[in-house]
């Protein structure tokens, strides 16, 4: 399913077609296990080989299907929770019934499917977890990857010559048999990856405790880090920062501290801003030896340049405005993705005088944070007139930027 454009409906054509692919699972159980031949008298026409490519060619046209509905979703701009929700499940339903059915069939052993499905359990879990915690884990094509191998080689496996475990001289005469292992040990392989992915994705929320210890212990500059010492790193909806004047001695201090952070953790970060007009990126590139950590920022302040350059969905900046929770997050992780770095800071708001809309008065922020496909955002209301706004705005990023260097996150403050 594509990413970034929301839309408030909720059968869509593209939700419909992933609703019949579920649907049509049972029929590719049916055909493969079920003795439909002599139900329809034609056993005599319709050998069990006959049968396994009948049943082939409905697996692959089910999973023909999830290209059809992302396409749908994408190019009309109507991707939903609800999609979001089926697309995964229905992919992990075909996959499952099928394995499941070479394994009553003795095509293939239960081990394979074992690590299978243990390795979705364990995905599953860690996306109930961020999502309990408001965070979005990015999926990266390892995943993509796994799944075309195991939708490949299940094919494999249901249109070679025979459905049972062959002999090692039978397997040696056929050669489709040992492709189709091949393929399906390079699908647990990519099965494996794809888990330990996550797992280092989610590190932040798995291992919180362990994190912050270390962080503490390994400030660059010496410093214990506390995250909640600091109220404008305070990572929570309605975080009100301290009004006031920032100097730019300040901010290029702050900002020379985040370089040398990360160059001593080896992070590569970037910025995408919009009141802020490259506030941001300028104090970072003050610094000497910024070009080592700092892959570049993008100056977004249209919603068609958000959209063109950012990936932040059309649809969504219509309809919830450019200032708001969905809209950080997507451009911090439309920033880590095209400048290719590993910690991003996005920054949204209302600088003033003017531009205030009801529930969003001047001064209202959202700073974005994508960290190694971890991305989330925090709502901050700054006192003062542009300029203050601007620069409380430009402080609070690089305080975001620090913290997600650091390995400290929203369920630390």
């Amino acid at each position: 399913m594509g990413e970034g454009r929301e839309s408030t409906r909720i059968w869509t054509p593209a939700n419909v077609v992933t609703f019949l692919r579920i649907c049509l699972v049972p029929l590719f159980v049916v055909a493969l296990l079920s003795p439909w031949p002599e139900w329809f008298g034609v056993h005599d026409v319709v050998s069990d080989q006959t049968k396994a490519l009948v049943a082939a060619g409905v697996f692959v046209a089910i999973s023909c299907t999830d290209w059809v509905d992302g396409y749908l979703a994408r190019s009309r701009g109507e991707v939903t929770d609800l999609g979001k929700f089926l697309d995964p499940l229905a992919d992990k339903i075909l996959v499952a019934a099928a394995l499941i059915a070479l394994v009553e069939l003795r095509v293939i052993p239960s081990w394979p499917v074992l690590v299978i499905l243990v390795r979705e359990f364990i995905v599953s879990g860690i996306r109930m977890l961020a999502a309990a915690k408001g965070v979005v884990i990015a999926a990266s094509w390892y995943g993509k990857a796994k799944t075309v191998l195991q939708i490949v080689a299940i094919v494999l496996f249901l249109v070679k010559d025979s459905l049972y475990i062959p002999t090692v001289q039978a397997a040696v005469a056929n050669p489709l048999y040992v492709v189709s292992w091949l393929v399906m040990a390079a699908a647990l392989v990519m099965t494996v990856v794809s888990m330990f992915d996550y797992i280092v994705k989610a590190r932040q929320l798995l291992f919180p405790a362990a994190r912050v210890a270390k962080s503490r212990a390994q400030g660059a500059d010496g410093r214990a880090v506390d995250a909640a010492a600091s109220p404008e790193g305070v990572f929570h909806e309605g975080c009100t920062c301290l009004a006031g004047s920032v100097s730019t001695a300040a901010l290029r201090d702050l900002a020379a501290r985040v370089v040398r952070e990360a160059a001593a953790a080896g992070v590569k970060v970037g910025t995408a801003e919009s009141l802020t007009g490259g506030g941001i990126a300028a104090c970072i590139t003050a610094t000497p030896g910024s070009s080592a950590v700092f892959e570049g920022g993008l100056v977004t302040y249209s919603n068609e340049a958000k959209h063109r350059l950012l990936d932040v969905g059309a649809l969504l900046l219509r309809e919830r405005g450019a200032v708001c929770e969905e809209v950080a997050i997507e451009m911090a992780e439309g920033a880590a993705k095209r400048l290719g770095c590993d910690v991003a800071v996005s920054v949204t708001g209302i600088a003033g005088p003017g531009g205030a809309e009801p529930g969003k008065p001047v001064g209202t922020v959202w700073v974005g944070v994508c960290r190694l496909g971890v991305a989330h955002a925090a709502c901050h209301r700054f006192d003062g007139d542009r300029d203050a706004v601007r620069a409380q705005t430009v402080e609070c990023a690089l305080r975001a930027m620090e913290d997600a260097v650091l390995g400290i996150g929203p369920e630390d403050a």
